[in-house]
């Protein structure tokens, strides 16, 4: 959409959207961005949160958002153990909100209320699913106990006026998993950095996940942090929210800085020279788009979507050759015009993607949705009377 466009989002009939979002990972932080950037569109956004309780610091960060409000309930998400219990009262929730609030669009981060039978077009959203998740990190099909679950991801994805994902490979693999898709758009997450990102760099590689999260696969780097000379640290829980204990992975070559606020977390980005991620899944990945608007060097992991994402401004290495990894690391530590021309190319890469960028997109997606079912309306009314 062109710069100075943006009033006409409400002016052609886009003023409220129904949203959901859940808060464990980074469909949170998406949504806060993408609401903070429709802002400008004249859009207000009812944000209906299922999963656990907002934490203290995302209720903190709704708080300066005044196109937004939010209503959240305790639902359990559809890729949880047997939550179609609760999948089916999210549903009547979310039907009595649209009651009431009259939106223009339903934008659904999850797949399987897609098919609900919505008072106008709904855009489902696909951030990840089970099934590419499982073909991805355990490299074979998910297990029968998953048939159910597909079974409610087909249904939503069918159902959608849209389907979006941040990626094209994104995209395949729902394809791939479900079948064919309705009309489909790829529209690529944004983020934005802070001031402090223009700090000098220091001779350290930095790495943002989870340690217990087999598809962010940081254990691979921490294989290969005896053989990097420079420092390593990582910022991020060792625990999965439903374990007693910490990974049994060995810490003794990496520095752990445990789990950072979003502040902290882009001060140690500002910082690091280079940044990896040894992803075996990652339909986007925020946080190297994060690194990158810093001035970071990118390692990652070479799969279909990081390298959709970062071309030729990162280098790429098998998920699971920590011997790779090192190599990579200590070329780039050894050499710092391709170092530093590596992060420049990254840099100029993700100017691109901006939440206001990432916004324009799905007014664009709004926009066509409602005209769409405008024109059907319209079409049938014509044959009523003809």
């Amino acid at each position: 959409m062109a710069a100075g466009t943006a009033p006409q989002a409400a002016g052609r009939g886009i003023r409220r959207v129904l949203m959901t979002a859940d808060t464990v990972g980074g469909v949170w932080t998406y949504a806060v961005d993408l609401i903070a950037a429709l802002a400008p569109y004249d859009i207000t956004v009812t944000l209906a949160v299922m999963g656990p309780k907002m934490s203290p610091a995302q209720r903190a960060s709704l708080a300066p958002l005044d196109n937004a409000s939010a209503i959240e309930q305790p639902f359990e998400l559809e890729w949880q153990d047997d939550p179609w219990d609760d999948i089916e009262a999210a549903r009547e929730w979310l039907l009595d909100i649209a009651a009431r609030v009259h939106p223009d669009i339903v934008h659904l981060n999850g797949f399987a209320l897609g098919n609900s039978p919505w008072p106008c077009p709904a855009v489902v959203v696909g951030h990840s699913c089970v099934l590419s998740w499982w073909r991805a990190v355990r490299h074979e099909p998910a297990p029968p106990q998953w048939s159910r679950y597909r079974e409610a991801v087909r249904s939503g994805l069918a159902a959608a006026d849209t389907v979006v994902a941040p990626t094209a490979a994104m995209l395949r693999s729902l394809q791939s998993h479900y079948g064919p898709l309705p009309r489909t758009r790829v529209i690529f997450n944004g983020r934005s950095t802070p001031v402090l990102a223009r700090r000098g760099k220091e001779p350290f590689v930095l790495c943002a996940g989870r340690l217990w999260d087999d598809a962010k696969n940081v254990r691979a780097l921490v294989a290969a942090a005896p053989h990097i000379s420079w420092p390593v640290y990582l910022a991020g829980p060792l625990t999965a929210p439903s374990a007693d204990t910490e990974s049994a992975v060995s810490l003794e070559d990496v520095t752990c800085l445990g789990p950072l606020s979003t502040d902290e977390l882009s001060a140690w980005m500002a910082r690091a020279s280079i940044y990896v991620l040894p992803a075996r899944y990652e339909p986007f990945g925020l946080s190297a788009l994060e690194a990158a608007q810093t001035g970071a060097a990118l390692v990652l992991g070479g799969i279909d979507s990081l390298v959709e994402v970062w071309g030729d401004a990162a280098m790429y290495v098998l998920p699971d050759d920590s011997r790779a990894i090192a190599e990579a690391v200590e070329a780039l530590i050894d050499d710092p015009d391709r170092r530093d021309g590596l992060a420049r190319l990254a840099r100029e890469r993700a100017t691109a993607m901006t939440p206001s960028q990432m916004a324009a997109g799905y007014v664009d997606v709004y926009l066509d949705a409602v005209s769409r079912r405008h024109c059907a309306a319209t079409a049938a009314v014509g044959k009523a009377t003809a």
